[in-house]
């Protein structure tokens, strides 16, 4: 059997962005702190010790795309910071649907006991993992 695939996984906001961590081998991911950002800009010293951490295969980016599938001004903005990272990192980086990603992590947040205030307790990060497990679960990985 050959090594688990890893993957990174971006939930891109202006304010925050979420992270997760996951792998082919039991196809799960967990959440990470959030990276605190400037207009989206996250302090990319930070991001460079994470990949030198995680050692991840492969950047995944969530695409926050209108609910007609057609792309948002936010989406431009995510694909700016993924293509930013590919460039940092030399990693290869996709881009994930994320509609309704945002939801179900709302969703499990209220179920875990979350009061609502996404400000203040973002849910970023279990959107990230929500888009990571969801690609993990669509890739055919060699075994």
């Amino acid at each position: 059997m050959s090594k688990p695939i890893t993957a990174l996984a971006f939930d891109f906001g202006t304010c925050s962005i979420g992270l997760a961590f996951g792998q082919s081998l039991t196809a799960s991911a967990r959440e990470l702190p959030p990276l605190p950002a400037r207009d989206g800009k996250p302090d990319w010293e930070s991001v460079q010790r994470l990949i030198a951490e995680w050692q991840p295969h492969y950047l995944l980016v969530g695409l926050p795309l209108n609910m007609d599938g057609s792309e948002s001004v936010l989406s431009a903005r995510a694909r700016k910071f993924g293509q930013r990272l590919h460039g940092r990192t030399g990693l290869p980086v996709d881009f994930i649907d994320e509609r309704l990603s945002t939801r179900a992590a709302k969703e499990e947040a209220h179920g875990r006991g979350h009061r609502g205030n996404y400000a203040r307790d973002p849910v970023d990060s279990i959107a990230a993992r929500i888009i990571l497990e969801d690609w993990l679960r669509a890739q055919q990985f060699p075994n």
